[in-house]
């Protein structure tokens, strides 16, 4: 076998390939001499900050990632969570971004097959699926081209795989327009005795791929993905991933039947990176060296080059490393799929990663060193200034009474029905979609079982924006309530943290701030992070998008006959809203749309105060049998109120406000910590008490019933009224 000679690697070379020249420098001290162009290629792609966390490594190593629950967190294809009984959650976040930006069909779709992919990698039937969206400006030329392509293609790739989509988040702000969010979350559900992981462990074990062929299609995505858009972005097509939704159902059921057997030692999702990034993982977590004949590799397009093929990423492909004598077996399991199979190489003792083509050694490099050896930087940062808080009495009140402020916030693209995306996912496929979306959060059934599994996502990017740190500690929470509000015990969270160019001390600034507040928030709640994805360089021209630190929880319900919904059920109750009120307008959706600007501190967190009302809330509807309930979120409490009641189609008599707050910032002040609680008379007195006893405020705001909104001295607001604007917006916008 003879060695590749190498190219000549220019300047020009090296920038394209996304290296700087103190990287370069230490490629050549590593190698020992100038790479071939498929070593370039390799390097570019592991150290590219997609695949290396070369920026937030230093920082992600001070989050909260162990607890008694914690079976898998961070490291592996997916984090692990133990739901008792035997069974697991498996589950993950993952952003698709920039090829959703330069092909919304399918970057997002290949972003729904992936982070499918890294779950039933680890032995997890995929059984939910969620989403968080973020879009520019609505008026800007793009969006609405963008919403259309994203969100068919979510659709269309969870609705052909069979995979229910159970909830998630969309937002616009002009911060988006020119660098869209698309992350894309899954929950699987394995045994505890059939989890699979990546360390390729043994000497002389075959090296297995299967799935679909390997193409030109994705070439250089992680170097994409580690990098800021300019004018030229279009041109980045290429180096966006086709994705067959058919073919990787068939690849979830060959893959579950060969993990029922003992064939599989260890298992890798091909993404980012694809070849490249599986086999260096698997070989360096396993302690070993793995040699690969790319002549074997199946192919879709004639003339495949080393360096293409080690840095295709192709979806739908996994790397199996195999039990020797188990290939015939396995081989029948994938040609009964209709699935290609073929052994690409072996481990072996010598800690490298040798990769021929032709007869030619195209790479040969210590496999340690390219996993674990990319740069750690530990970047300027600047933390945002804080602001001062705003007091409500600054904040004007609305020319019109609440209800016609209500009105007028529920029909805005912030606040107004998803409706339109969420009806076109297919949410009850499987048949254990228990809590659909358009709730606090969706549950999917533990099959067979009582047990249900509980998922959300979250984050506010104008809190953030504004204090990084108590931002991001409220997109924990804000999960840690949904999961709540339902019934839910959270257990733990994938995170997905968005921001652009870390080489700006001010970015870095948010992005530690960021983190700070995280890690209070999962270390007072016992609500660990189990996995993530870092997604930097979002930015187009020097513009950054605004921090999006996105949160996904998942939870668990005992038994799944005792949740909570949002929707109104029945008249003649009494809403309780428990929490401090405060007026908290700063950084509101009431002054965003009313004031047009946002200023002032975003509304603080309470840990104390959040496990307190907490705990109080999942006992009320555990132990008291309390079926209605909602957090108290965005748009502050009428409308929570009037989500509930659109809900169950069930109106509500509003009660006059006695305290010192200006109205308006009691009904559409943004403080944390509260839900809405709807119960019969007999119990609220109850209810009020048990709040009292651990220093809770508490009060009735309103009393269920007849078919509007009824407030004193305004005019009632009927329901179908509400509705047609709540509903409306959307509709209208995509045509």
């Amino acid at each position: 076998m003879t060695e590749a000679t190498s190219s000549v690697i220019t300047p020009e070379l090296i920038v394209e390939h996304g290296l700087k020249p103190d990287e370069y420098r230490r490629l050549l001290e590593i190698m020992g001499r100038e790479p071939t162009v498929t070593e370039l290629g390799i390097f570019s792609v592991m150290w590219s900050e997609h695949c290396s966390y070369k920026s937030s490594r230093y920082w992600l190593k001070t989050l909260p990632v162990s607890g008694p629950q914690v079976i898998q967190g961070p490291g592996e294809n997916a984090g692990i969570v133990d739901l008792g009984d035997g069974w697991a959650a498996d589950f993950k976040m993952e952003s698709h971004n920039h090829p959703s930006y330069i092909e919304p069909y399918q970057g997002a779709a290949t972003g729904v097959g992936g982070i499918m992919r890294d779950v039933f990698t680890m032995g997890a039937r995929p059984v939910a699926n969620l989403n968080a969206l973020r879009f520019g400006d609505p008026d800007h030329p793009k969006t609405r081209h963008l919403v259309s392509g994203v969100v068919a293609g979510i659709g269309g790739y969870g609705n052909c795989v069979g995979v229910p989509t159970v909830g998630g988040e969309t937002n616009f702000d002009a911060g988006y327009n020119n660098n869209i969010l698309v992350n894309a979350m899954c929950v699987g559900l394995a045994r505890t005795d059939k989890i699979f992981y990546s360390a390729a462990k043994g000497v002389g074990l075959p090296v297995v791929y299967v799935g679909s062929k390997t193409g030109r299609d994705g070439i250089h995505g992680a170097t994409m993905a580690s990098a800021e858009f300019d004018e030229n972005s279009d041109e980045k097509r290429p180096t966006v991933q086709v994705g067959d939704p058919f073919t990787e159902k068939l690849l979830i059921e060959a893959c579950l039947e060969l993990m029922a057997s003992d064939a599989i030692i260890a298992i890798q999702d091909m993404g980012a990176a694809g070849l490249t990034s599986s086999t260096a993982e698997m070989a360096d977590k396993g302690g070993v060296g793995i040699q690969l004949d790319l002549d074997k590799v199946p192919q879709r397009e004639e003339g495949m080059t080393a360096y293409e093929m080690m840095l295709s990423e192709s979806q739908e492909r996994m790397l199996m490393v195999l039990r020797p004598g188990s290939e015939p077996a396995a081989e029948a399991v994938f040609e009964k799929w209709g699935l290609d199979f073929a052994v690409i190489g072996k481990t072996t003792d010598t800690g490298r990663m040798v990769v021929s083509h032709h007869g030619t050694v195209e790479a040969d490099i210590p496999v340690a060193t390219l996993a674990d050896s990319a740069p750690l930087y530990q970047r300027p940062d600047e933390l945002t200034p804080p602001k001062r808080a705003l007091l409500p009495q600054w904040v004007a009140a609305p020319k019109g009474g609440m209800l016609e402020a209500l009105e007028t916030m529920v029909g805005s693209h912030q606040l107004c029905s998803r409706r339109w995306i969420y009806e076109q996912y297919d949410h009850m496929v499987m048949g254990d979609t228990v809590q659909r979306p358009g709730g606090d959060a969706a549950v999917v059934r533990v099959h067979g079982t009582a047990k249900g599994i509980a998922a959300t996502c979250d984050v506010t990017p104008r809190y953030v924006s504004a204090d990084p740190a108590m931002g991001a500690k409220q997109a924990v929470v804000e999960t840690w309530r949904n999961l709540i509000s339902i019934g839910a015990d959270p257990l733990a969270i994938t995170d997905n943290l968005n921001f652009a160019s870390p080489e700006r001390p001010e970015i870095m600034g948010q992005f530690v701030g960021a983190i700070e507040g995280i890690g209070e928030a999962c270390k007072a709640l016992g609500y660990p992070v189990v996995s993530g994805n870092v997604s930097l360089y979002n930015e187009t021209n020097g513009v950054g998008i605004p921090p999006t630190p996105a949160i996904g929880g998942v939870g668990l319900v005992p038994d799944v006959s005792l949740l909570a919904s949002l929707d109104l059920k029945r008249e003649g109750e009494l809403l309780i809203v428990i929490g401090a009120e405060q007026g908290w307008l700063g950084q509101s959706l009431y002054q965003d749309i009313f004031i047009c600007r946002l200023d002032g501190a975003p509304p603080p967190v309470e840990l104390n105060e959040e496990i307190k009302a907490g705990r109080l809330v999942r006992s009320l509807i555990r132990d008291d049998g309390i079926d209605t309930v909602h957090d108290c979120s965005d748009g502050g409490l009428l409308v929570a109120i009037a989500e509930m009641a659109l809900g169950g189609n069930l109106g509500v008599e509003l009660f006059e406000y006695e305290g010192r707050l200006p109205e308006h910032a009691v009904w559409f002040g943004e403080d944390q910590g509260r839900y809405i609680i709807s119960a019969e008379p007999s119990r609220a007195e109850r209810i009020i008490e048990r709040a009292k006893l651990l220093a809770l405020p508490a009060r009735i705001v309103g009393r269920t019933g007849g078919e509007a909104l009824v407030k004193p001295g305004e005019a009632e607001l009927p329901l179908a009224q509400l509705r047609t604007a709540y509903e409306g917006w959307f509709p209208r916008y995509m045509g």
